[in-house]
């Protein structure tokens, strides 16, 4: 018998790889149709709202009240506070009583003005302060300006309650018709018609505080304040002044006025407040704001005076003196916020300076009679280097026709300080 022949396969499998085939195909067809129609009934949502949500929380303020976490703060406790009580007092006296003559401030500090209490030997500390191992202890200020410089804050300024007048000879009246706060002079920046000097601020922090307002900022400084502590800011100032120095040691230092003038000073500028954050500055603890480029801290009066305030008058004398102060004759516009940014940094210090939070009366302009002669600024300290670095015995004689000229150049800062000293 024949074997049975071999089933020929060849077409069963030729078969089934076309039905695959036509399958796979119909299955790729049936997936991107079914992608197309998906696409086309509903676009796939963007990723916006994971975006506006990140940016919503990257926009939202800050909850978090700093100033109340201080309450529980072990390292604000007020308690541990080592400057607490350290003011030594030294009360007022009456001008006509004093032994010696003391230098008082706020002054005239025009360009070219001298005061006419002869103090000998006694110079300002005309370096910066912290070369004189000197740290800010405090910062304040006052309604209107103490000091006076001509053209630039004086009784020809501005603000939203007028400035101070010129009477006779400069006392200054009340800022406002009732008002228990004595204003100084102002700046003369304040536009009525410009919004940023009208605008009201919601203040958070600082009391009392008008938009449009001339203030004049204190940064007392001294050497033997609580440096580079959590005790350096001090309210009130005389703490800060007076934090490692008792009364004993004072006495001895104070035998030699030069020491006193040499450890102990205040920064002084001045400001029109505005509601326009291009100026913004985050930090006015520091001291004087300096930026060469806005002409701040460049135009420096030094000269040695004493505190201040509306305790003391030109019949009432400070007997915390003399100390050196260091004032900007221009004026700057700044905004509000700064000053709130201020009152908030003033509120997380170790010591409470709530009562530093609002503007100080300003005392009146001091009286020729007491404010020091041994005024300086940049022009006159590089004159007097160079007076004592060259050699007296080698002036060449070319040269006398323009030491002829210098009368006349003295002569011209004498008469424009003048028409600003409010001499009588």
């Amino acid at each position: 018998m024949c074997p049975p022949a071999e089933k020929d396969i060849t077409g069963t499998l030729k078969a089934a790889v076309g039905v695959l085939g036509l399958a796979t195909v119909a299955l790729l067809g049936s997936t991107i149709g079914l992608a197309v129609k998906e696409n086309n009934a509903a676009p796939a949502a963007p990723a916006a709202p994971a975006d506006d949500t990140m940016s919503a929380v990257a926009a939202a303020p800050s909850t978090t009240d700093f100033v109340a976490l201080k309450e529980n703060s072990i390292f604000l406790d007020y308690r541990d506070n080592v400057c607490a009580g350290a003011q030594l007092a030294v009360a007022n006296k009456l001008c006509a009583d004093l032994e010696v003559p003391t230098p008082q401030a706020g002054g005239n500090v025009t360009k070219g003005y001298v005061g006419d209490l002869d103090v000998g030997s006694l110079k300002p500390h005309t370096d910066t302060y912290f070369q004189g191992d000197m740290c800010p202890v405090n910062v304040h200020w006052h309604l209107g300006t103490e000091h006076y410089s001509y053209g630039q804050y004086d009784e020809n300024g501005n603000g939203p309650h007028g400035t101070a007048k010129r009477p006779e000879w400069a006392n200054r009246d009340l800022a406002a018709a009732g008002e228990k706060v004595r204003g100084g002079f102002h700046c003369h920046h304040y536009d009525e018609k410009e919004e940023k000097f009208t605008k009201p601020y919601d203040w958070k922090y600082c009391t009392n505080m008008e938009v449009g307002e001339t203030y004049e900022v204190h940064w007392p400084h001294s050497s033997v304040g609580d440096c580079g502590t959590v005790n350096q800011y001090q309210t009130p100032f005389y703490d800060g002044v007076f934090c490692n120095l008792s009364m004993e040691q004072f006495a001895a230092i104070a035998v030699d006025a030069q020491n006193i003038a040499s450890n102990v000073g205040v920064h002084g500028q001045v400001f029109t407040v505005v509601n326009d954050e291009q100026y913004f500055y985050p930090d006015m603890m520091r001291g004087m704001i300096i930026d060469k480029q806005r002409n701040m801290g460049t135009d420096i009066h030094y000269y040695t005076g004493s505190t201040t305030g509306t305790s003391r008058s030109n019949e009432m004398c400070s007997q915390y003196a003399p100390i050196t102060w260091q004032v900007d004759r221009q004026c700057h516009m700044i905004s509000a916020s700064s000053f709130d940014k201020l009152c908030h940094d003033m509120l997380l210090q170790r010591d409470d300076m709530k009562d530093d939070l609002y503007p100080h009366g300003s005392r009146e302009l001091v009286m020729d009679s007491l404010v020091a002669n041994n005024a300086a600024d940049a022009e006159s300290l590089a004159a007097a280097a160079a007076a004592a670095a060259a050699p007296a015995a080698e002036a060449a004689p070319e040269e006398a026709p323009a030491a002829e000229e210098a009368p006349a150049t003295e002569e011209v800062a004498a008469e424009v300080a003048r028409n600003g000293n409010l001499r009588a």
